[in-house]
């Protein structure tokens, strides 16, 4: 079976430089990019049922640009200003950057890691007496509470945002011969979306094992799981597989 088309269930790359669109360019394959899910804000109301007060924290952790727009959106319509005391402890230089947004940046308490959640555990240990907010989406990695709860700071979990899935009625999912997907997410979205879709010959795609596991848990078949010891990406797995077709 020659691969002539595939559905990449995210957002297409904003660079000519994509690995995805090289693979692409190199076996004449039509790839379509198309986010399964997206992320919509909580309203005030579900912000109000967690019983939290944001005032009454004196540190905000970002793990996220996207965290620092529902969060300032939120904070908006709940009529939350900020003080200058509040300090800021990011994911990154430009997380850290994304925030002159929203404040003041100069004139404000910031730092920044390195873009690894263990960096940022560190460098915000002097910060380990302060009361820490954590806005997080509803589906969040593991790793985030497990080791703030681990390094004993003071912090509390808040959602500001959710995943939610996104309309694909114009989508003709049985155009593709492969589908590939990123979240476990994705995979509800596609339950969700066409809950009469049969596999048969279409061949799925996964990164990550919680992908892999919700692809099998669904009763689908894997096809092309990533990473691999072989394919350390999901566009040399597909590379790796393509090839084998022929």
């Amino acid at each position: 079976m020659k691969i002539k088309k595939i559905l990449v269930s995210q957002p297409k790359p904003d660079t000519e430089n994509s690995p995805y669109l090289e693979f692409a360019k190199k076996y004449n394959i039509q790839l379509i990019f198309r986010p399964f899910i997206h992320v919509e804000s909580i309203s005030a109301k579900e912000f109000r049922e967690q019983k939290i007060s944001i005032l009454d924290h004196s540190a905000i952790l970002f793990t996220s640009r996207t965290a620092i727009d529902h969060f300032f959106a939120l904070c908006k319509e709940l009529r939350v200003v900020m003080p200058d005391t509040m300090k800021y402890l990011c994911i990154s230089e430009a997380t850290a950057v994304y925030l002159q947004k929203y404040v003041q940046y100069r004139k404000r308490k910031i730092i920044f890691a390195d873009g690894k959640f263990d960096s940022l555990i560190e460098i915000s240990k002097k910060y380990i007496n302060e009361k820490i907010l954590v806005p997080l989406s509803d589906v969040h990695k593991k790793e985030i509470p497990e080791k703030l709860t681990a390094a004993k700071f003071n912090w509390t979990k808040a959602i500001f945002y959710k995943t939610v899935s996104s309309n694909l009625s114009d989508v003709n999912i049985k155009d593709y011969d492969i589908i590939v997907f990123f979240s476990p997410s994705g995979i509800a979205s596609l339950k969700k979306n066409f809950p009469d879709f049969v596999q048969g010959e279409t061949y799925i795609g996964a990164f990550g094992p919680a992908t892999g596991k919700a692809v099998t848990d669904a009763g689908l078949r894997l096809d092309i799981p990533a990473p691999t010891v072989k394919c350390t990406s999901m566009t040399a797995a597909l590379e790796d597989f393509v090839k084998k077709l022929k």
